[in-house]
This record gives C-alpha cells, structure tokens and sequence, in this order.
C-alpha cells in the first residue's frame, strides 16, 4: 500500500460513527478514560450477561459501557496512528 493510500485509508477511519463517539466520551470525559476501558475489558471477558449479573447491572448499562470501551480503544487507536504519521 502506497503512503498516499494508507493516508488516505486511515483518514477514511476517522468518518465512522464508532470514532466519533470514542473522540466525544475522550474529549467530555478525560478523567474516566481508563475506567471505561478496564470495565468495558471486564465485560469483554466475562461476557455481557453474566458480567450484567454479578454485577447487579442492567444489561442495557453493560452493553453501552461496552461499547463506550471499544469506541474508545477504536478512536486512540486511529488517533494515535494519525499522530505518529
């Protein structure tokens, strides 16, 4: 892959919703960044439902924690690419 295409592939990641709201939970709340990611882990591990149950969740909270998690890890991923390039 060309740099020209790589450039131009990796800007193409920033035009995603996922992105965007990683950039909007990065930029609103800087301070639980780490958090979210651990607990977002965490469900990832055990699994949505049975995370949801030992932890007296709902499974609705788990799920949004998720994917707040993976938008997160999605938007410094491809931020941190963009920065290093």
């Amino acid at each position: 892959m060309s740099a020209r295409s790589a450039d131009a592939f990796l800007e193409s990641l920033t035009e995603s919703r996922l992105y965007s709201i990683g950039a909007y939970f990065c930029d609103r709340h800087p301070d639980l960044i780490d958090d979210v990611i651990a607990q977002s882990q965490a469900i990832e591990e055990a699994g949505l439902a049975a995370y949801a149950r030992r932890e007296k969740l709902s499974l609705e909270h788990c799920y949004q924690t998720l994917m707040t998690g993976l938008a997160v890890r999605y938007f410094k991923a491809v931020a941190g690419q963009q920065a290093a390039g």
